[in-house]
């Protein structure tokens, strides 16, 4: 399938900002489940920024601003062509060990209530005790928005009883950690049907199996990521995958709007 995305987001601050600079994790890897077939981001000092990748294999741009503005709009747009693998992502060359995502991050900490749900998986089962794990977490932690705080952790979200897509992916991390299976989080997009608006950010979890290597699970909607995903960053959890982060000097208060569009290319319903 070919998805086009339109990432906009916006911020605008009650005085003019005397400094930024942010790092933009906005550019969609080529892996076996997708093909960029082009992008481009705008933003106030692109033109000058920093590019390098982290140790994700994120790509990150640093961009920074030393003229006063109260307004700041970054916009990541283009094309991919997307493949249903069934969630199964594989072994990926020139990635960081998979040992990394082992660590216990503040937001992927396990309690008794988290550890009892790790036993689901098995060594001599992993894919079923995962999709076991998948489904036990929807159960358990309803989706609904507005519930958990933007950095609630893994532990919090599952006392809650309900949360959003970042929190079932760190509860999913912290019980697949407390299980010896290493687990990272996934930010990227969704396309939903015409009809329904599109998430700022999707997220869920890629796990890696024996055998199989990395296979992606997304609890809040029940199944293994299909060619409507894409993925954009990479991390222990939703601070370090975060697609843009940075720091400011000045302006007080900060509004953020996020737009995404996410559709299918032209010509593609006609095609199939």
């Amino acid at each position: 399938m070919r998805l086009t995305v339109r990432h906009t987001t916006r911020y605008r601050y009650d005085s003019p900002l005397a400094n930024a600079m942010q790092q933009l994790r906005l550019t969609p890897p080529d892996c076996a489940s997708q093909r960029i077939l082009n992008w481009s981001i705008t933003a106030p000092g692109m033109d000058r920024a920093t590019a390098y990748h982290d140790a994700f294999g994120n790509l990150v741009h640093m961009i920074s601003s030393s003229l006063p503005i109260e307004e700041v709009e970054i916009t990541a747009s283009g094309e991919v062509e997307t493949a249903d693998l069934a969630g199964v992502i594989g072994h990926e060359t020139g990635e960081a060990p998979v040992r990394i995502y082992t660590r216990v991050t503040s937001l992927t900490e396990a309690n008794p209530a988290i550890r009892k749900l790790s036993q689901l998986i098995t060594s001599d089962d992993q894919i079923s005790g995962c999709h076991a794990l998948m489904h036990a977490i929807r159960d358990k932690v309803g989706y609904r928005i507005g519930v958990t705080e933007t950095h609630a952790s893994a532990i919090e979200a599952l006392a809650a009883g309900e949360g959003v897509c970042q929190d079932h992916a760190h509860i999913f991390i912290a019980a697949a950690r407390a299980a010896g299976v290493p687990a990272r989080y996934v930010s990227g997009y969704l396309y939903l049907e015409e009809q329904q608006e599109s998430e700022a950010h999707h997220a869920w979890v890629e796990a890696w199996l024996e055998g199989l290597g990395w296979v992606g699970f997304d609890v809040s909607n029940g199944l293994c990521p299909t060619d409507r995903y894409i993925r954009l960053t990479l991390g222990l959890d939703s601070r370090s995958a975060s697609p843009i982060r940075g720091i400011r000097f000045g302006g007080k208060e900060e509004n953020l709007h996020v737009e995404v569009d996410v559709l299918r290319a032209e010509g593609q319903q006609q095609q199939q």
